[in-house]
């Protein structure tokens, strides 16, 4: 598979994934106004589902739509240098496409500092759980027999990680800095996203070691199975 077919299957889904999480949430404001949780369940079942569907589609090129994730599969040694600093950069790209399509959808400015300030121990520590969590589920997955369960894997996983992490968990570098540029439900302001990114990095990290410890071997993924001749 081509590099650039790897790195617009990144920029597309992780577009269309913001474009989900905050789009929805716009909606959710406006549809169910002043009922908080039942704007938070509105917000992770469109962001599940499109989580389902998005994996699946592009599964077969690339589908990680996560920095986390791309960081630590290029330190398992399943994707190069390059390779993992392109799919990164396409990943933050899409995301700033997805933030400002969901923005003008919804009649707003392209572009609106987030002003939802999120901050404390107890969100960053929400952020590690929620990060080592999915790295945990996609990884695990993948080391199964049938790694197509991923995409359904994830959908849950990140669905239930909104109710129970005190974060709403982002997990993921790239949506963090998109919802940046959206004054929205799902906006949290630029002087929180570093804390956050520091705490997905923590988390990544801390569910490499606990997949090393629960699947011991050399290689996270399947090998690759040879054409027969």
């Amino acid at each position: 598979m081509r590099l650039r077919q790897k790195a617009a299957a990144e920029l597309v889904g992780t577009a269309f994934l913001v474009a989900t999480v905050i789009g929805s949430g716009i909606a959710a404001s406006r549809l169910s106004p002043g009922n908080v949780g039942l704007q938070l369940l509105e917000n992770s079942l469109a962001t599940g589902a499109v989580l389902v569907a998005l994996i699946l589609a592009l599964h077969p090129v690339s589908a990680s739509f996560n920095p986390v994730v791309t960081v630590l599969e290029r330190a398992l040694g399943t994707l190069s240098t390059r390779t993992a600093v392109t799919l990164v950069a396409a990943q933050v790209v899409g995301g700033l496409i997805g933030a400002v399509v969901a923005n003008l959808m919804f009649d707003l400015p392209a572009v609106a500092v987030s002003q939802h300030v999120r901050s404390g121990s107890g969100l960053w520590l929400g952020e590690v759980v929620a990060t080592m969590g999915l790295v945990l589920v996609v990884f695990g997955t993948l080391r199964g027999a049938d790694n197509s369960r991923v995409a359904y894997a994830v959908a849950a996983y990140i669905t239930a990680a909104y109710w129970f992490t005190s974060s709403t968990s982002f997990a993921n570098p790239a949506v963090t800095l998109a919802r940046t540029v959206t004054d929205t439900f799902a906006g949290i302001a630029p002087s929180s996203a570093p804390a956050f990114v520091l705490a997905q990095l923590l988390g990544g990290a801390l569910g490499l070691g606990a997949v090393a410890l629960l699947h011991p071997v050399r290689r996270i993924f399947p090998p690759a199975r040879k054409a027969v001749p």
